[in-house]
This record gives C-alpha cells, sequence and structure tokens, in this order.
C-alpha cells in the first residue's frame, strides 16, 4: 500500500469520526424542516410532447416537472429528491433510444441526462426499466451486471445512486443493484435557543420493484434473476442499512397500496412494507394516481389526506411528469437522533396543470412553464425520434380509434387482431405442426381510453400511415405470445374482461356508471378470429358472457383455441384465469408494435373489408335510468361513423371531456 493511499485513507477517516462526532453531539431539542421530493412513473415523457399527434401537449412533460422540483426548493431551504421508478420506457423518445438507435455505451440516455440537469439523490427501478432487456438496464444505469446477457462495462449512467433490495442475479445470488445506499446532506435546523444551525442529515434509502416482474418481463429475465417479496427483501437488508446509523430510512417502492393478504408476489405491497419496522418515510409508484388522494380513501390504517400509510409518511406523485410528490417532514431532536413529528408533518401532490374557471366558466388548465434548461439537452435526439415516427408504412381508409372501445368500436383493435392473427397462423406450424389444425383466435385491448385526460385515446385518421400510427395503435413494447386454451378457458377469459363493466341495474331511476374505474382499459380484452359473444352487464362478475359462438355455432366448454395476445398477458399480468405462462405455445422474438408495422406494409393499403367485424354486443336491457360513461369531446360523429347509434352527448364539459349517454338493445 503506497504512502499516499494510506494519508488519504487516514484523512479520510478522521473526517468521517469528526462528522460522527459532531453528528452525536447535536443537542436535544433541536428541530428541523425537511421535503422529500418525489417523481414516478415518469415514462420517458421528458418533453410536454405528444408523438402520435406530432404538437406540444402542456399535461404532462418532465420539463415541467422540473419547474415544479425548482420552486420546492426556493420554497423549503432542505430537500431531498428521489425517483420512484418507470423511468427509461414508456414513450417513442425511449423506444428510439432502445430500440431503433440504440445509445452507445458513453452516452447517457435523454430522461438521465435532464434528471441529472436538475439533481437527484436516489431512486430506484420500477418493473418497465426491465423491458427492454438486462443488458440494456445495465448499460443505461451504468451498473455492471453479473447476468446472462448484462453487460459489464461502466457505461454512461444517471449520476445518482439507484438501489434495488429484491432482484438478484442467478449467477452469484447477488443484487443486481445496490440494495441500499446513505446520501447525506447538510441541513439547516434551529437550534434549542432559536438560532440557525447546519448540521448534517444521513438518510438511508432502499429501493423495489414489483414481484411480478417475473412474469411480466419472462423472456428477459428467467434463468437470469431471481426476485423476493418487499416485505423479505426488506427484513433481510434493513439491518445492513441500520447498522450505518442513518437519520431516517426512505423505502423506495414501485408499488402502490393493497390491503389483500400478503405475499411474496404481492404487486403493490407498500401497505405491508409501511409496517416493516425501521422505516420512517414511504415513497410509492406503479398505480398511476396520486397519494394522498381519494383513490385510496378508507383503506385500513391509510390516512388519504394527510398522507400516511400505517404511520409512514408517503407519497405517490403521479405518473408522466404530470406531478410531484411532496413530503414535508417536521424533525426533532430527541434523545440523540431525529424523529419524525407526525402531527407537524403531511404528504401532497403538486400537478403541473391546474383547472381553473375562465371567463365561460368552463374549466381551463392552467399549466406550469417548462424549466428552459431541459430541452435544448435533447434537441438532436427529439429531432430524431420525430423523423423515425414518420416513416410512411402504408395506407387506411378507415379511421382507426379507440374513442368508443369499451362501447363496441373495435377499428383500433381490429387491426392489431389481424396481425397478429396473421403472424401466428404461419409460425405458429413451424415449431407445433399438430397445432395446425387447431383455430387461432387474437386478443387486443385498447391502451388508451382516457385514462390520462381527453388527449388519451388512440386515433388514426384515414389516409397514409406511418410508424407513428403503428405506436399510436400499440402503446406498450410487448412481444408477441400465443396460449393454448380451450372454451372453457376461453369463456372464464372473457368473463375477466367483462370486469371493465360496472354491474347495471335495470330497474334504478338514477344515473349509472357503464365503466369500472378501477379495471383498467389495458385489461379489457376483446378477443376476434370468427367468435361472437354477448355481454350481459346487468349481472354480476363472473356471469356475464351469455352467448359464445365459433363461426355461429355454440362454442363447448372443450374445444381447443389457440389465443393470440402479448407476453404480459401470456405470463399472468392482469391475474387472467388460466394464463400463467404454462400454456404458451409460442413466446415470438418479435415486438408487437413491429408484428402491426410489418403486416401494415405488407398490406399497403387496408380498408374495412381488411378488418373484422365488432367481435361482441352488450346483452338486451331496458333500463329505467341512464346509463353514462366518460370520454373526449366532440367525439359523436366517431360513434355514428362506425354504427354505434345507441350513444348520444349528455353534457360537454369544456375541457375536453364529455359525458355520453348508451342505450342497450332493446328486449
Amino acid at each position: 500500500m503506497s504512502s499516499r493511499f494510506t494519508a488519504l485513507l487516514t484523512l479520510a477517516t478522521a473526517l468521517l469520526a469528526g462528522c460522527a462526532a459532531q453528528h452525536a453531539k447535536l443537542p436535544d431539542g433541536m428541530q428541523a424542516k425537511v421535503a422529500i421530493l418525489e417523481t414516478t412513473d415518469i415514462h420517458s415523457n421528458v418533453l410536454s410532447y405528444d408523438y402520435y399527434k406530432l404538437k406540444p401537449d402542456s399535461s404532462l412533460g418532465y420539463e415541467r416537472t422540473a419547474t415544479l422540483i425548482r420552486r420546492a426548493r426556493a420554497e423549503f431551504p432542505n430537500t431531498f429528491l428521489f425517483d420512484s421508478g418507470d423511468t427509461i420506457q414508456g414513450s417513442v423518445l425511449a423506444d428510439y433510444q432502445a430500440l431503433v438507435k440504440p445509445i452507445a455505451c458513453d452516452q447517457e440516455l435523454a430522461i438521465y441526462r435532464t434528471m441529472d440537469a436538475i439533481g437527484y439523490d436516489g431512486g430506484t427501478a420500477g418493473n418497465h426499466e426491465f423491458n427492454y432487456g438486462l443488458g440494456f438496464l445495465s448499460q443505461a444505469t451504468g451498473m455492471p451486471m453479473n447476468v446472462d446477457g448484462g453487460h459489464s462495462d461502466h457505461c454512461a449512467g444517471p449520476h445518482f445512486p439507484l438501489v434495488l433490495a429484491n432482484v438478484d442475479s442467478v449467477r452469484d445470488g447477488k443484487p443486481i443493484f445496490q440494495p441500499w445506499t446513505v446520501v447525506t446532506k447538510t441541513i439547516e435546523a434551529n437550534a434549542p435557543d432559536g438560532s440557525k444551525i447546519r448540521v448534517p442529515l444521513k438518510i438511508g434509502i432502499i429501493g423495489f420493484t414489483p414481484p411480478p416482474i417475473m412474469q411480466w418481463d419472462k423472456q428477459n429475465l428467467a434463468g437470469k434473476v431471481t426476485v423476493t417479496g418487499v416485505v423479505e427483501a426488506a427484513q433481510k437488508y434493513l439491518p445492513q442499512l441500520q447498522a450505518q446509523h442513518p437519520d431516517l430510512i426512505v423505502a423506495i417502492l414501485h408499488g402502490g397500496l393493497d390491503t389483500s393478504p400478503y405475499t411474496p408476489a404481492m404487486e403493490n405491497g407498500g401497505w405491508y412494507l409501511a409496517g416493516v419496522p425501521g422505516i420512517d418515510v414511504l415513497l410509492l409508484g406503479h398505480a398511476h394516481t396520486e397519494f394522498p388522494g381519494p383513490h385510496y380513501a378508507g383503506m385500513k390504517d391509510v390516512d388519504a389526506q394527510r398522507g400516511f400509510v400505517r404511520g409512514v409518511p408517503a407519497v405517490m406523485g403521479g405518473f408522466f411528469g404530470k406531478d410531484l410528490g411532496v413530503i414535508e417532514l417536521a424533525l426533532d431532536r430527541q434523545q440523540g437522533r431525529w424523529v419524525v413529528d407526525r402531527s407537524q408533518s403531511h404528504s401532497e401532490v403538486r400537478p403541473i396543470c391546474v383547472a381553473t374557471a375562465g371567463a365561460n366558466k368552463a374549466a381551463k388548465p392552467d399549466c406550469v412553464p417548462t424549466d428552459p434548461a431541459i430541452a435544448p439537452l435533447l434537441t438532436q435526439t427529439q429531432a430524431a425520434a420525430i423523423a423515425y415516427v414518420n416513416t410512411p408504412i402504408g395506407e387506411s381508409s378507415v379511421r382507426l380509434s379507440s374513442y368508443f372501445a369499451d362501447e363496441g368500436n373495435m377499428t383500433a383493435l381490429a387491426v392489431v387482431n389481424a396481425a397478429q392473427a396473421d403472424y401466428v397462423r404461419r409460425e405458429l406450424p413451424r415449431t407445433h405442426p399438430e397445432l395446425r389444425d387447431v383455430p387461432v383466435l387474437s386478443s387486443a385491448a385498447a391502451f388508451r381510453t382516457g385514462f390520462g385526460g381527453p388527449d388519451d385515446y388512440t386515433d388514426v385518421a384515414a389516409g397514409p400511415l406511418t410508424l407513428r400510427s403503428a405506436a399510436d395503435l400499440y402503446f406498450y413494447p410487448n412481444t408477441l405470445a400465443a396460449v393454448k386454451t380451450d372454451g372453457a378457458g376461453l369463456k372464464a377469459w372473457l368473463e375477466k374482461s367483462a370486469e371493465r363493466f360496472n354491474q347495471i341495474d335495470p330497474n334504478k331511476a338514477g344515473e349509472q356508471q357503464l365503466i369500472n374505474d378501477k379495471y383498467p382499459g389495458f385489461n379489457f380484452d376483446q378477443i376476434q378470429g370468427g367468435i361472437h359473444y354477448v355481454i350481459d352487464v346487468s349481472r354480476p362478475v363472473g356471469q356475464r358472457i351469455t352467448t359464445l359462438a365459433y363461426h355461429g355455432k355454440p362454442v363447448t366448454p372443450e374445444q381447443p383455441f389457440i389465443v393470440v395476445t402479448n407476453n404480459y398477458r401470456a405470463s399472468g399480468g392482469g391475474h387472467f384465469p388460466g394464463l400463467g405462462g404454462s400454456n404458451i405455445v409460442l413466446a415470438a422474438p418479435d415486438g408487437t408494435r413491429e408484428t402491426l408495422a410489418d403486416w401494415l406494409k405488407s398490406k399497403k393499403q387496408i380498408g374495412a373489408s381488411d378488418l373484422e367485424a365488432t367481435s361482441w354486443q352488450f346483452a338486451p336491457m331496458k333500463t329505467h335510468g341512464p346509463v353514462v360513461f366518460k370520454g373526449a369531446s366532440d367525439k359523436l360523429d366517431v360513434a355514428r361513423t362506425v354504427g354505434l347509434k345507441n350513444i348520444r352527448l349528455i353534457k360537454d364539459h369544456g375541457d375536453g371531456t364529455a359525458v355520453y349517454e348508451i342505450t342497450f338493445p332493446q328486449p
């Protein structure tokens, strides 16, 4: 060991000892205010831009969240900023940098460049971080991974630590990211005499991703990594973290809240993680909603107004850069340690846009300005991504939209189903000739049905088609998969999908909502391929498919079928009965979006005759009161064009949203 190294080591040890001594001498009675800021589920929406409509969209974008971050830092002298994952995937920009023109080892992802411009103290990995494979994840995060397909070089990654405690390499049994770390900052506190004093604050962070990634990204992860439940991982690593004597421990979970009985495979384990002793603050994500907020009102041991989960301050800051999560912590120095004063602490979610009443009394969004430092960081990448999605691939004489996908307009889904079925009918006999004569059906769901606002719909106009059209029609970078099932399994699949609807009481005089908002649109699978089925929404869940026929003949329980879907669904995503990976007969290496684009190129021109008609209908029912649903404004012509004459406009809110009424076929 060189004398220079020995001297440096001695100096570092002395500095650490001095810091620890200073920390130990802090007097009781001190107080401090610390703001924990959180972003989550940005999904690489760096700019306020809609790549499908090729126009700015002020309702989303990290460049506006950055403005909220700067404002929060000006408001609170003591801040820490963390990210809860689902950061690198989810936009055209992300796909361009991962799939079209992959970044080199010395290039940093656009989203990380912009986050570094703002400055973060740490983060974790969400489930969508694994969508592009471990090799890309390893490279993009600058984290060498000892896994099959991992990157061994120290590539350009974010300038802040990423922690993940519940994903281990099969090769060596070690975490693929560091499971925890400690971040130390100097904060401003109040001494017992009221004077200001600057002191160090050590925050330990530990990260978790949803365990079902082993199902959702099976083709990327099987045999390469193992996943542990979030509670088990916390119990394993918290003693190590506590041994560093941090002042606070922040759990960064890419997951929401669920009070169902705990299992190590639980997708949203935040409620149980909050109950693990030693966790002082909980950051949430994945659910694409806000906490605190009304979605969690009434949940056991949850304060959905002030932002506490089982007594632990918590926050979930929305998605797509629409919000910033803020936890304001009041700290008291007691018995030689910092203690959170829960009575003076609270959480909130700050949106980038707030609805305001205009002169015409209609709600108009008032959005914060963009941070001017962000857009210049990706000028060339943004231009290249836009050029990419404008690549021509064909033409359509049909408008393909999801505005009324829940009510029977399958134009946007029919083109996906046609492309998927065509692929499997060609490829499956090569590997499974014994299945050559089994009927092939295809399942697709409308990914964009207004959840993210009035512009969050697929809408491909009749005319030229581009790669942008394919990306709009198929939003996620899934791969294609086919499963073998039977008539009973097919019916169970459709029953699960039909949970999208509330149970309607025909005798109720008041207004009833058609759509069950707690059941996401991306789980409303609509299946085509010669089948026809009827959904009776007056019946309870599990008893709604009253007719199921294949080419006009009733489907029998034992009748065999091949159903084409995506890797997420085939591997158990959405908890559909009979789907857990065991009955997959084809796991294609090709992305569904790319398969769709290739099919459109091969067709050159598509019209109504290329698309199968809607395969289902609502059961006849006469209701005493109106049945309504929320949708986008000024779209009644879309319903009329596709033959949905049973829909009428009830109210236009003036903010891009509207309420429509639907009448069912009459008995």
